[in-house]
């Protein structure tokens, strides 16, 4: 009995439940920490990458990849640099640095402005150059126009291509005191039209006359009205040949200002006609002078005639006809 009452004794199991701690520990804190250091790292890295130059990341890439090598090549320790980090060469914002030097034979030209600049005036010196070969040409091959050619010079100034046509005592360009364009200056005016097409510079006409004054000039018409009539003339027919309005710059008159013979004031060398294809530093120079927005009350330039008074340069005129009271004879 005592046997079987043990076998039916009940098991009794007891499972004893630990409570939570109160609080975790620090260390997820030590890793939240390190991460956002190395994601705080990881942007500083991308920002100095978008703001390094091409100089400075080839400099940082040679010295990684040969330390050695960059150190031995001279310099402060590992290669004299402008830079706070050093290797790469003389000034890590170079294409070409110690390493480039020792390892290329030849050393590579570097372009600077200035001598872009140089390369494009020669450039311009010879297309130029080409033009005045291509005029002499025109003027040779046409019989009509060789006939005038002892009253063309081309010469080339620091302005560009100066294309002068000077009168002639038998073979006037103009009437004497008149701004009409005799028929065989039309038919020269308008053939150089046709053959500066070929260059973009863009011109400048002046007129000239000689120091024979209008007995009325300074109270009329004078020299000054007169030969910025005539460059207005002729450079209408300029365009009448084929050159756009476009790439006139300048239009003026300046009297007797620029004598071609100051020996003879007077002569009929300096009845003339000049037609300047400008160079890039001339046209620049013209261009700064010029004022950013127009006046309203100011003349349009272009095709204005330019006529100063006597004894200055280059002022607007009136760009009257001749007064009645002008009896000298003018050309």
């Amino acid at each position: 009995m005592a046997g079987d009452a043990k076998k039916l004794q009940p098991i009794i199991i007891k499972k004893v439940k630990k409570g939570g701690h109160a609080a975790h520990g620090g260390a997820w804190k030590i890793a939240y920490a390190d991460f956002v250091t190395a994601m705080m790292a990881f942007f500083l890295l991308m920002w100095l990458l978008g703001s390094t130059t091409e100089g400075d990341k080839k400099g940082i890439a040679d010295f990684f990849q040969s330390p050695l090598k960059v150190a031995m090549l001279g310099g402060s320790g590992s290669g004299d640099s402008s830079s706070v980090i050093r290797g790469g060469g003389k000034d890590l914002t170079r294409e070409t640095g110690q390493v480039k030097e020792g390892e290329s034979a030849a050393k590579r030209a570097s372009y600077t402005l200035r001598a872009l600049k140089e390369e494009q005036r020669k450039a311009e010196k010879s297309r130029l150059e080409q033009l005045k070969t291509k005029v002499e040409n025109v003027l040779a091959e046409n019989p009509k126009l060789a006939a005038l050619g002892g009253q063309i010079r081309l010469d080339m100034t620091k302005e560009g291509l100066r294309i002068q046509i000077v009168d002639e005592g038998n073979r006037p360009m103009f009437d004497s005191g008149s701004a009409v364009v005799k028929p065989y200056m039309r038919e020269l005016l308008r053939e150089l039209g046709s053959v500066l097409t070929e260059v973009p510079n863009r011109l400048t006409v002046e007129g000239h006359t000689d120091a024979q004054p209008f007995s009325a000039g300074d109270k009329g018409y004078s020299n000054w009205e007169l030969s910025a009539d005539r460059a207005n003339a002729s450079r209408r027919e300029l365009v009448a040949g084929g050159l756009s309005e476009a790439r006139m710059l300048r239009v003026q008159g300046l009297a007797a200002s620029k004598l071609l013979d100051a020996k003879d004031p007077n002569g009929a060398l300096n009845r003339r006609i000049s037609i300047i294809v400008m160079n890039r530093d001339a046209e620049d120079a013209v261009l700064k002078n010029l004022p950013d927005e127009p006046d309203a009350d100011a003349p349009a330039t272009d095709g204005t005639t330019q006529v100063p008074p006597t004894g200055v340069t280059n002022v607007p005129g009136t760009g009257k006809m001749p007064q009645t009271e002008a009896s000298a004879p003018v050309r």
